[in-house]
């Protein structure tokens, strides 16, 4: 006799997957009714975040989960940008009060403080750093440029770049536009 596979089972699974968050649409893909999220949050098998967002309970805190939230809050085809990309490397001493996230998509619901979002006008090319979608990292710090200071963007682009996170014809590109 097989055993059934619980719903709070397969939605934990997906959601430690993402730093402890999931979405409806992650449950249908997965086949879980998205009828089922809000039973579960009424029993305690899920947090309800915000509409269209969960979180699992107990789930391991990483220096990763407001990156995700944010993300997720803001919905499909929404990155990281500036110097939330560089603060997800812990580079530049970037340590931004809030998550700067881009999105080309009309964003009809309110955001949380921390969330800084701002929309892009047409594709921008991305990538996925820790499984969250993110501008490149030499975009990131060109964007940062004349935002932050220019020693800690030049020391923390040699750090991308020995880590190998920066490629070498952006970092030789990032050291003629930072050199004073």
């Amino acid at each position: 006799m097989a055993s059934r596979v619980k719903y709070r089972d397969v939605v934990r699974e997906i959601g430690l997957k993402q730093y402890g968050f999931l979405t409806p649409k992650d449950a249908v893909a997965a086949g879980v009714p998205a009828v089922e999220l809000p039973k579960l949050a009424a029993r305690g098998g899920l947090e309800n975040v915000a509409y269209g967002l969960y979180r699992v309970p107990n789930a391991p805190a990483t220096r990763y989960d407001r990156f995700a939230e944010a993300l997720l809050r803001v919905g499909d085809g929404a990155f990281l940008h500036g110097e939330s990309v560089l603060a997800l490397f812990g580079l530049a001493d970037a340590n931004p009060r809030h998550v700067y996230v881009t999105t080309t998509r009309r964003v009809r619901r309110t955001m949380p403080d921390f969330v800084k979002l701002t929309h892009a006008k047409y594709e921008v090319e991305t990538t996925r750093y820790e499984g969250l979608e993110c501008q490149p990292v030499a975009d990131a710090f060109a964007e940062c440029h004349g935002r932050v200071d220019p020693e800690h963007l030049l020391a923390a682009a040699e750090q991308a770049h020995a880590s190998g996170k920066l490629r070498t014809t952006a970092w030789e590109k990032l050291k003629k536009e930072l050199r004073p």
